[in-house]
């Protein structure tokens, strides 16, 4: 998962950046409210964590703000006040969900994966396609019932196809969600994370779910899906050398 986390106290900042990538999340951060909105416009978050008290404006504007200019990415206030009203205010602004400090740790994250995953259409931790079964809480991956194991890009990768399914990822949004813009390769070691983990995928019993869309990028397709196998006939054949 990809996070933008808003907060001006930097040793709290610190405290929730190491905890979240800690969880294999990518963070980027900033401290003022002005800089989060334009971040939310540009940058394909899957969540933002946001303090109340910023240095330039109330969280609350953000909320609204982003709400304002159809920026429905998913924010979880993380705040001091712990006031009824300031919950119903966030809520009423377009807030998710609602965490007042000191938090728990283990609450923090739950609650972040749980807001994610409705917000992708999924009530459960176990997303399933085909014979893959991934879970978003303890980040295990099986194909077939054999367990698969990843490394921490591969891990990121599947699970952003798997909770966009359907949809046609670019190596550029693949690089975006890795790197956050930070020290990024060259976009050709997308086309080689997505071979490694094909192979691993085939090789535990779960093969051909990621297709390849040919000038465009690459998609999660469930095998058993009419419009999957529709689809199927559209795409090229997939290898690593077409894909690059």
């Amino acid at each position: 998962m990809r996070v933008l986390l808003v907060e001006d106290d930097a040793t709290a900042a610190r405290a929730v950046a190491m905890m979240l990538r800690g969880h294999g999340a990518i963070v980027d951060q900033t401290d003022t409210g002005e800089e989060a909105l334009e971040l939310s416009r540009h940058y394909d978050y899957d969540i933002v964590v946001l303090d109340l008290l910023l240095p330039d404006m109330e969280g609350f504007e953000v909320v609204r703000r982003m709400r304002s200019a159809r920026v429905e990415t998913p924010v979880l206030i993380l705040s001091g006040l712990n006031r009824p009203n300031a919950k119903v205010k966030g809520f009423g602004m377009g807030a998710d969900d609602y965490i007042t400090k000191p938090f728990d740790k283990d609450e923090l994250i739950a609650r972040i994966q749980a807001v994610i995953r409705r917000s992708k259409g999924y009530s459960q931790p176990v997303l399933r396609v085909g014979s893959l079964q991934l879970n978003l809480d303890s980040r295990e991956v099986q194909a077939d019932g054999n367990a698969v194991h990843l490394t921490g890009k591969e891990y990121a990768i599947l699970e952003l196809l798997v909770l966009r399914r359907g949809m046609v990822l670019t190596k550029e949004a693949f690089l975006n969600h890795l790197y956050g813009g930070i020290d990024e390769p060259e976009m050709k070691i997308i086309d080689v994370f997505i071979c490694k983990l094909r192979k691993k995928l085939a090789q535990a019993g779960a093969g051909n779910l990621i297709g390849t869309v040919w000038g465009r990028g690459y998609m999660m397709r469930d095998p058993n899906s009419p419009a999957a196998l529709s689809a199927a006939a559209l795409h090229a054949p997939e290898s690593l050398n077409a894909a690059a």
